[in-house]
């Protein structure tokens, strides 16, 4: 089965007879890897809502448009404009990729919107709203995907199938101006984790993906960073150099692979390293609070220390 033509000829059809669902497909990262898929053999159902940056309004073109794209270079795309973030949304969109394409192989979760606020100012509206489309929009399609595949094993077809997550520095690290981003992101890591365990008998490989790349999303609000370079320059913040380790995941080479959370960016690939028991101490009885919080500054002082929350002032500034 043919996939599309990539422009660098740089393809090896890794994904070959996969089918792929992508949520958030008909911008940024999203259509990056719903075109990096197609150039891989895959058959893609994009969807797309085609809301506004903060999730307002809603547009069945983008979708369309990417999946038109997909078409005139060879690929095989439908559309789903359907709200992820809905049971009735997420089970449709299972329900397109295996009345198209007759299987489901991968699904990656990828759909957001922003509303940024410091906390003293973020209203309750903002709050659910991003934690609806990150967090809520991550599990529904993850839960309908897996009561799939768990279906197909029990009928005896074991799957071998793949789900990626989309978390962010910000939920690993957390980003001033985005506590509700931020707690989203970090729930997607936790919700990773538990998916990986609980799925495995299944055939299934969850993993989590923390891109950082030029969006929508992060246009405006890391706009130096974020800014195009010169002609002829390499652009690490494209959201193509993003695409082939989701690609890699989504695909069955990455078999093994799961409960894993990486970083990409431009070129530079890293597993990430999440909370691992450090310094401690055992009195063999209970503390009183004076006591613990003498063997907590003993503790700290012996500790790695953390990261520095994004947009978070350098100590002295």
């Amino acid at each position: 089965m043919g996939g599309m033509t990539a422009r660098d000829g740089g393809t090896t059809g890794i994904c070959c007879g996969r089918v792929v669902a992508v949520t958030g497909a008909g911008r940024g990262l999203g259509r990056a890897h719903a075109l990096a898929f197609a150039a891989e053999g895959a058959r893609v159902v994009v969807n797309d809502l085609g809301a506004g940056p903060d999730g307002a309004g809603s547009s069945a073109a983008p979708a369309h448009e990417v999946a038109a794209e997909i078409r005139a270079r060879g690929g095989e795309a439908v559309v789903h404009d359907g709200d992820i973030a809905t049971a009735q949304g997420a089970a449709s969109l299972v329900a397109t990729a295996l009345e198209a394409f007759g299987r489901l192989d991968t699904v990656v979760n990828n759909a957001g919107f922003l509303r940024d606020r410091m906390l003293v100012n973020l209203d309750e509206d903002d709050w659910n709203a991003v934690l609806r489309v990150h967090l809520t929009g991550h599990f529904l399609p993850l839960r309908y995907a897996a009561a799939h595949w768990r279906a197909e094993t029990r009928a005896g077809r074991a799957p071998d199938a793949r789900i990626v997550n989309t978390t962010s520095g910000a939920g690993l690290l957390g980003s001033v101006g985005q506590g509700n981003y931020a707690a989203a992101k970090a729930g997607i890591v936790g919700l990773t984790l538990v998916a990986a365990a609980e799925l495995a008998r299944y055939g299934v490989r969850v993993n989590a993906v923390a891109p950082a790349a030029r969006t929508r999303m992060t246009e405006a609000v890391f706009a130096e960073t974020m800014a195009a370079p010169a002609a002829g320059a390499f652009d690490a913040m494209a959201p193509d150099n993003v695409s082939p380790l989701v690609v890699w995941l989504g695909s069955a080479a990455s078999a093994g692979v799961t409960g894993r959370v990486f970083e990409a960016e431009g070129g530079r690939v890293t597993v990430m390293e999440g909370w691992r028991p450090g310094p401690t101490a055992d009195r063999g009885a209970r503390w009183t609070p004076a006591q613990a919080g003498e063997a907590a500054v003993r503790l700290l002082a012996a500790a790695e220390p953390p990261g520095r929350v994004y947009g978070a002032r350098a100590e002295g500034e």
